[in-house]
C-alpha cells in the first residue's frame, strides 16, 4: 500500500494521508462502435446527455469517463466484478464544470473500507487529439 503525507494548509491543520493513485489512458475511437445498448449498459443517462450535447466530441466524452471510472478503480485496489458494478462510478460536473466522482454500492464501499469513511477524492481528466487521460487521487483526513 502506497502511503505519503500530505501537509494539507487549511485553518486546522490537519494531516491526510493519500492511500490511493490511479491513472488511466483511453484512445477515444474505441467508442466510435459501441451500440447504444452497450453505452446505456456502462454509462450513466447524465454521462451520455453531456457526451451528446456535444456531438461532435462524444466519443472523446465518453473515454473520459470511462478513464476516469478506470483510474477510480486502481485508485481503490479493484476493478469492475461481483462487488462493483459500472453504474457504481461516474462522473459528473458541478456548478463550474469541474469533473467529480460519483460512487456508489460496491465502489462506495470499498472507498468507506479504505478510508474509514473520511476521504477526499480528487478528479483530474484531459483530452490530446485520439487520448483521453483521467488521474485519481483518494485522501484519507
Amino acid at each position: 500500500m502506497l502511503l505519503v503525507f500530505a501537509y494539507q494548509l487549511n485553518t486546522t491543520r490537519e494531516l491526510s494521508v493519500i492511500v490511493g493513485i490511479g491513472i488511466d489512458l483511453v484512445e477515444c475511437d474505441r467508442f466510435l462502435d459501441w451500440s447504444a445498448f452497450k453505452k446505456q449498459r456502462i454509462f450513466t443517462k447524465k454521462e451520455l446527455e453531456y457526451a451528446d450535447a456535444d456531438n461532435a466530441n462524444a466519443e472523446k466524452h465518453l473515454a473520459n469517463f470511462w478513464a476516469a471510472r478506470e483510474a477510480c478503480l486502481k485508485a481503490l485496489g479493484t476493478g469492475f466484478g461481483d462487488d462493483i458494478a459500472f453504474s457504481d462510478v461516474s462522473v459528473t460536473h458541478d456548478d463550474a464544470g469541474r469533473p467529480e466522482l460519483l460512487l456508489a454500492g460496491g465502489a462506495k464501499a470499498a472507498l468507506k473500507e479504505l478510508t474509514a469513511g473520511n476521504a477526499s477524492v480528487h478528479l483530474s481528466i484531459t483530452d490530446q487529439d485520439d487520448y483521453s487521460v483521467a488521474m485519481v487521487v483518494i485522501e484519507k483526513q
